[in-house]
């Protein structure tokens, strides 16, 4: 059975909990099945959607009103920073509301343009290829907190089925001040002084958290699980906030933090998580001068 919790609590909670607050937006999907996922880079900008994969009907998730309809490629809704072709928006209690892009608008139930309350598996049509990733018949779902300006990953959201897409921390390479590389699969002798680590990303996969430890204390954290909007910028929040020109500086490489290295030896350790909490862990000792 669903149940309901408050959204604060779901973003505050383990993310080994399985704290659902939404049924699906359509056929339940395995996990490591859908199209694109929450936080890849996506064209300019960072991707506040999950993409489904199959052409189905689309229902709503929960309890909520009908509170946007656009059609005929209209332009962006408030602050979303996509093309979402035709597309419903479902306003929740909570501030929250939860948006179906790229659908068929000939499908669309006449009531929906009329019901002014309507309950969880509401039907809403079927996907078409009105948006973005037009010529893919798939469900474009996003979940947005529009008091907090705040877009929430909806897995954290959804129950889930299936295996996880397999993460490993990849290839390593610092950059330094002077915008020189090291790659730490070759370098293990390097100056003292202020570093930018990245992480070779993967196609597909995003880490539901990456941490970075030097001899064992965490000096940045970036979770997936929300991002934010930051004066009109689209972020993840780590130590800082990163917009996509800083998270996904080119097509190859993910941010994972900043940090010092001093004198000495360091013990550089990398850890990918993902959103049932199995994580892996990549450590480097580095002699530093």
């Amino acid at each position: 059975m669903k149940r309901k919790i408050k959204i604060a609590i779901i973003l505050l909670s383990l993310i080994s909990l399985p704290l659902f607050a939404f049924d699906w937006p359509q056929s339940e999907t395995a996990s490591d099945s859908f199209f694109s996922y929450f936080g890849q880079k996506r064209g300019n900008t960072i991707s506040t959607s999950l993409i489904f994969h199959d052409n189905a009907e689309i229902k709503t998730t929960d309890v909520g009103q009908v509170a946007v309809i656009l059609t005929d490629h209209s332009d962006d809704f408030g602050w979303f920073d996509s093309t979402l072709g035709n597309a419903v928006i479902v306003a929740h209690d909570d501030s929250i509301s939860t948006v179906y892009g790229n659908l068929d608008a000939a499908s669309f139930p006449e009531e929906i343009f009329t019901s002014t309350k309507m309950p969880a598996g509401t039907s809403l049509g079927t996907s078409g290829n009105s948006g973005w990733q037009e010529g893919q018949s798939c469900l474009e779902f996003q979940v947005i907190d529009t008091k907090n300006k705040t877009a929430i990953n909806p897995r954290i959201l959804m129950p889930r089925m299936g295996r996880e897409l397999p993460l490993v921390p990849g290839d390593l390479t610092l950059r330094d001040k002077k915008g020189i590389e090291h790659k730490l699969a070759w370098e293990r002798y390097l100056p003292a002084g202020q570093y930018t680590l990245y992480r070779e990303r993967q196609s597909v996969a995003v880490p539901f958290k990456t941490l970075v430890a030097i001899n064992g204390a965490t000096v940045e954290s970036i979770p997936y699980d929300t991002l934010a909007e930051k004066q009109g910028r689209l972020c993840a929040i780590g130590n800082a906030n990163y917009p996509v020109e800083l998270l996904y500086p080119d097509e190859k490489w993910q941010l994972l933090a900043n940090i010092q290295l001093s004198h000495g030896r360091n013990t550089l350790s990398v850890t990918v998580v993902d959103i049932l909490g199995s994580a892996k862990t990549i450590t480097y000792n580095l002699d530093i001068n």
